[in-house]
């Protein structure tokens, strides 16, 4: 399948989540939106649970790429704004970051699925999916990637390790609570000043 047709069906399928919950989402009204037969959707995912994997996927590796760019452009801080707004604005990324799937979500298994069930084209969305402590862990290690310094002593990249899973448990509060004063500000507060 060429990948804008598999964008297009996943996209589909996000739409319908939008407006109705995951179990009332058929697989033959996500297909007609994204203009394939319902055969090409099912060659693709394989079932309605493999579309709901690749589509839990996707937005976690959006909300990734994402939080890539904001530790680019503006660091920790910019970091914990992301994951706030994401938490907030994304019904499936609070999904994966706090582990709560709310009956309107499909709540595809954290295990991988057996490879011998696999469609080809589904193998990544059929890998294992994170559960929230170890996305944590991974959004630490993507932050400490990148903000650390070159050859840095082994304390201080222990330290910014803390730091920043620190700063990452501290945006996850603000997705479940919250707060007027953005996850930014928080974040910002909690870093020492150089």
């Amino acid at each position: 399948m060429m990948p804008a047709a598999r964008e297009a069906l996943l996209e589909a399928a996000y739409t319908a989540l939008l407006h109705r919950p995951w179990s009332a989402v058929r697989m033959v009204d996500v297909a007609a939106v994204a203009g394939v037969s319902r055969q090409t959707l099912y060659n693709e995912f394989g079932s309605k649970d493999g579309l709901a994997r690749a589509l839990v996927r996707r937005e976690a590796d959006g909300y990734l790429a994402g939080l890539d760019r904001a530790l680019a452009q503006g660091g920790l801080p910019a970091a914990a704004e992301w994951t706030a707004t994401m938490g907030r604005d994304n019904a499936l990324v609070y999904a994966v970051l706090t582990g709560c799937w709310g009956p309107r979500l499909p709540a595809p298994t954290l295990a991988a699925v057996p490879s011998g069930s696999v469609v080809p084209a589904q193998r990544r969305a059929d890998g294992a999916l994170p559960a929230p402590g170890e996305l944590i862990a991974l959004v630490r290690d993507r932050a400490v990637a990148a903000l650390g310094e070159p050859g840095a002593a082994k304390a201080e990249t222990e330290q910014l390790a803390r730091t920043c899973e620190l700063a990452m448990r501290l945006a996850l509060s603000c997705v479940v609570a919250p707060t007027e004063d953005g996850a930014a500000r928080l974040v910002g507060e909690l870093l020492p000043t150089r």
